[in-house]
């Protein structure tokens, strides 16, 4: 198969038949689909089994015990994976039916491409969209496609964020992944997907796509919660900050500086205690160097934005295409 897609499945048994039925009805069908389930307390296992006999499901996998990271269902199902392609599909999700057909035109339009990614609309758990739009393009970009550079994109995007904030809109080439170097996303429980498309964008370019294919669902209960409260998600941020200076050496100090006191103002406002901040603030300093100083400056750089067109900011630092540069 061209494509495999693997659906890492715990306890979303309320939404597995209407994910794996917009897989199913794709309009692009070269693909073989990997369903997993990590030993899911609902009925989660029964709903799979009725796609056992489907001639595209290649594998069935359904754990006996948790593995407590989603990443470890991710590896398990890219193992067993065939295709030259890999599509995480989240078992909450959905897509339009021309999300693959789009998505892998396109990686084989551009070989060097390692992530191809659209837009997302948000969803809540009914599966009614969602008025936020977490995309916020340009009126020229929309319904096209731009290119950038892996290295670009890290610098300019990823630096700053998790530009792709949901696996299921990306589609990603299986070679690159191979030796991408992600498996510290093992141990990580709040930021690992970070990690892994920063990793993905040392290997190869990153192609957007103007439209939105993929829907994203929001959840009342989410991970970030606890990851503020026992400061755990700022910790794995640091780590993969300091990853990222160490792979691009020509980052200039001030924008460090910039990105350095937005980690230590942020650490400041956690809702943790005194001591998970008092920790994650000499984290910062052992691992970047970076403390009280850092933070006032991006203080004042963010009051600087206002009246200096040259103070830095996510904003302005991400890569937007011209119009002559989408397709």
């Amino acid at each position: 198969p061209k494509v495999s897609v693997i659906v890492p499945n715990y306890n979303y048994a309320r939404y597995l038949k209407a994910r794996i039925d917009s897989i199913l009805n794709q309009t692009f069908q070269d693909f073989e689909l990997i369903l997993l389930d990590d030993c899911s307390t609902d009925n989660s296992a029964e709903v799979l089994e009725g796609y056992r006999k489907h001639p595209l499901v290649a594998h069935l996998v359904v754990n006996t015990q948790n593995t407590g990271s989603p990443f470890a269902q991710w590896f398990r199902g890219i193992g067993l994976a065939q295709g030259e392609y890999i599509w995480i599909a989240e078992s909450d999700d959905l897509a339009e039916p021309t999300f693959l057909e789009t998505t892998a035109a396109l990686l084989d339009r551009y070989p060097q491409a390692a992530v191809c990614y659209t837009g997302s609309t948000q969803i809540d758990e009914n599966g009614t969209p969602l008025p936020y739009d977490m995309d916020k393009w340009k009126p020229w970009q929309r319904g096209r496609h731009a290119a950038f550079g892996g290295r670009d994109y890290i610098e300019h995007n990823f630096y700053w964020r998790n530009y792709i904030g949901n696996a299921s809109a990306a589609l990603f080439r299986k070679s690159c992944f191979e030796r991408a170097g992600v498996e510290q996303c093992l141990a990580m429980r709040y930021s690992g997907d970070w990690l892994f498309w920063f990793r993905m964008a040392l290997t190869g370019d990153v192609v957007e796509v103007y439209r939105k294919l993929n829907y994203f669902r929001q959840h009342t209960q989410k991970v970030t919660v606890k990851a503020e409260n026992n400061g755990g998600g700022k910790l794995e941020d640091i780590e993969i900050v300091c990853q990222m200076e160490q792979a691009l050496p020509r980052l200039g100090r001030y924008k460090r500086t910039v990105r350095h006191g937005l980690l230590y103002n942020r650490i400041g406002k956690l809702p943790a205690t005194a001591d998970v901040r008092h920790a994650l603030h000499r984290t910062l300093k052992e691992r970047l160097k970076a403390g009280k100083a850092d933070g006032l400056v991006q203080k004042a750089n963010h009051l600087l934005r206002l009246v200096c067109p040259w103070a830095v900011t996510m904003k302005r630092d991400r890569l937007v295409p011209r119009p002559q540069d989408c397709r």
